[in-house]
């Protein structure tokens, strides 16, 4: 789907305009959205806006790192926004084609960040204030701005996993911290590239549109940095949780063997005597006493004790 709204020359928003009607000239600012278009209309890129082929392909074929290109009369955008999947988040790629007078948005799928700038436009009491660059910011500091509740969502999972209230075992636990590890290792990918991306932006000399509204892209930026240092910050969080939970596994296996290794070295020596007097010698001594039975037991029992007690002291227990 092609939707098509700008404002005239004479400060009039005009909606619903037909693609084939287009006339750029005729407009101050006009806003091109390019929503889940199917082949035809992806042909309008090429024959009407005559975009670079390079351009169209990364726009066809995603999901491209976001990015910044610079054509002769146009500069070609590449963004990302993210949403909470069934197991994981995933991507949607978000591209821009902005001219003088005209921005083009092309996305593969239904993108509320678009929806919600495109409904502020067509409500919009003063026209003034929008350019292309304008709805570029509005549209970037809302994809930016969702990034967030991610990041906070992702905070709150490690605090549970980190008091462990439900008492989950640890491999439950584990699962679901190396899951976390991946969610931020794919977003750091999202975030890290779009940092870089306004970067280039805020220093760049050829944007005119960026140098009249630096503060406000500034602040996207700083979003930006915040979200990095987050996503880091949480990486290590994750990293401590694993290396304390896998530090007391080891201490707990090691509590199990030793006590396993005093239980078989108390039962060493009574195995020692049982096995002795076991034997089926026809001439051994001591066979023949009325209370050898009863000397071996005891004697067991002293070696026993003894053993207990020599490890209590040594604070084996």
């Amino acid at each position: 789907m092609i939707r098509i709204s700008g404002i005239t020359n004479d400060q009039q928003l005009k909606r619903n305009v037909s693609i084939n009607e287009l006339n750029l000239s005729e407009y101050k600012m006009c806003w091109i959205d390019f929503n889940s278009p199917n082949e035809a209309e992806i042909n309008h890129l090429e024959q009407t806006f005559h975009f670079h082929p390079l351009a169209i392909e990364d726009c066809v074929y995603r999901l491209q790192r976001p990015k910044l290109d610079y054509y002769d009369d146009y500069t070609f955008y590449v963004t990302q926004t993210v949403r909470e999947g069934s197991k994981d988040v995933s991507k949607d790629e978000l591209n821009f084609f902005i001219g003088d007078n005209y921005i083009v948005s092309y996305h593969q799928e239904h993108t509320k960040e678009v929806e919600d700038v495109w409904d502020l436009f067509l409500t919009q009491k003063s026209s003034f204030q929008w350019a292309p660059y304008y709805v570029l910011y509005r549209i970037l500091d809302k994809i930016v701005d969702n990034y967030f509740p991610l990041i906070y969502k992702i905070e709150d999972e490690l605090d549970k996993i980190e008091d462990n209230t439900q008492n989950k075992s640890m491999d439950l636990l584990m699962n679901e911290l190396f899951d976390i590890r991946h969610t931020l290792l794919n977003l750091r990918h999202t975030f890290n590239p779009m940092r870089d991306l306004l970067y280039r932006m805020l220093n760049s000399q050829h944007l005119d549109g960026v140098k009249e509204r630096k503060e406000y892209f500034s602040d996207i930026y700083d979003h930006l940095l915040k979200l990095s240092e987050m996503v880091m910050s949480n990486r290590e969080v994750t990293a401590d949780i694993r290396d304390s939970y896998l530090s007391l596994n080891s201490h707990q296996t090691n509590n199990v063997m030793k006590v396993l290794t005093i239980i078989t070295s108390i039962f060493a020596p009574l195995t020692f005597i049982a096995g002795i007097y076991g034997m089926n010698f026809e001439n051994m001594p001591e066979l023949a006493w009325e209370y050898g039975y009863f000397i071996s037991l005891g004697l067991m029992a002293i070696i026993s004790m003894s053993m207990i007690l020599w490890f209590k002291k040594k604070k084996w227990f």
